[in-house]
């Protein structure tokens, strides 16, 4: 994660449409041991205790939106970026406006999800998020989000990687909605941290669809609030949702 140079990582992405943050539907080379569902990791950041009680995968440097290399799957699901998407939520406060939420959203997120022969998601599993493309109803906040808040020039990818999976023991069944909580480590502005994601996914004619959110303090990732005079308040909890459209492919 983040092991790349922003040079490198931008042009990645390229390719991915210009209109197109983080967060997840599933899974990637050791295979994901299932944790204990009565016990569910809460969502948000993973304190260092309870880390020490999961069963985490490590995982090799990937390319953006790959799988490690040299990784086995019996099938490998590929985000479509154009039936995705990933967005942040932030409660705050504005000056000849009042309470309101802030949200913003991009379609630019690419990433593959691996699963074992039996059906069951593999370790290192990723996505990557490209923040530049980032859009609200308000140009103003994008501008600054960009050039100050995420500094997504220098920083342009929230990316996360698959650790663990709590709540699935069965493959999933065609058409029926299964909750999850996916563990892994999660990248901003080249600090990483474990978090835990809720996890609705569905199989739906052969295609992997879902939705996840987690959330962070900003000082968490380092993540300075804005001070601009618009802006009387600023709740520093961050709220992150991705839905998803995943379709397979075959594994290499």
């Amino acid at each position: 994660m983040f092991r790349l140079s922003s040079l490198r990582r931008q042009a990645a992405l390229a390719f991915v449409p210009s209109t197109l943050i983080a967060a997840g539907v599933l899974f990637s080379v050791a295979g994901v041991m299932a944790q204990d569902s009565a016990t569910s990791t809460p969502i948000g950041l993973v304190q260092e205790q309870a880390a020490e009680d999961l069963a985490l995968a490590e995982c090799a440097a990937a390319e953006i939106g790959a799988l490690p290399a040299g990784m086995e799957a019996a099938t490998v699901y590929t985000i479509v970026p154009e039936e995705s998407a990933a967005r942040y939520r932030v409660q705050e406060e504005l000056a000849q406006v009042g309470e309101t939420e802030a949200v913003g959203e991009t379609r630019a997120i690419i990433g593959q999800f691996a699963f074992d022969e039996t059906g069951l998601p593999l370790a290192c599993s990723r996505f990557d998020v490209d923040l530049r493309t980032l859009a609200s109803d308000s140009a103003r906040r994008d501008n600054y989000l960009y050039t100050n808040t995420l500094e997504a020039e220098t920083y342009p990818l929230a990316t996360f990687v698959l650790r663990a999976v709590e709540g699935l023991d069965t493959p999933l069944a065609e058409g029926d909605e299964t909750t999850l909580r996916l563990i892994g480590d999660l990248t901003l502005r080249e600090t990483t941290k474990l978090v835990a994601w809720e996890a609705n996914v569905t199989m739906v004619d052969g295609a992997l669809t879902g939705a996840a959110a987690t959330e962070f303090e900003m000082p968490d990732f380092s993540i300075e609030t804005p001070h601009v005079p618009v802006v009387l308040a600023l709740d520093e909890t961050v709220r992150l949702e991705v839905d998803l459209t995943a379709r397979p492919q075959a594994a290499g």
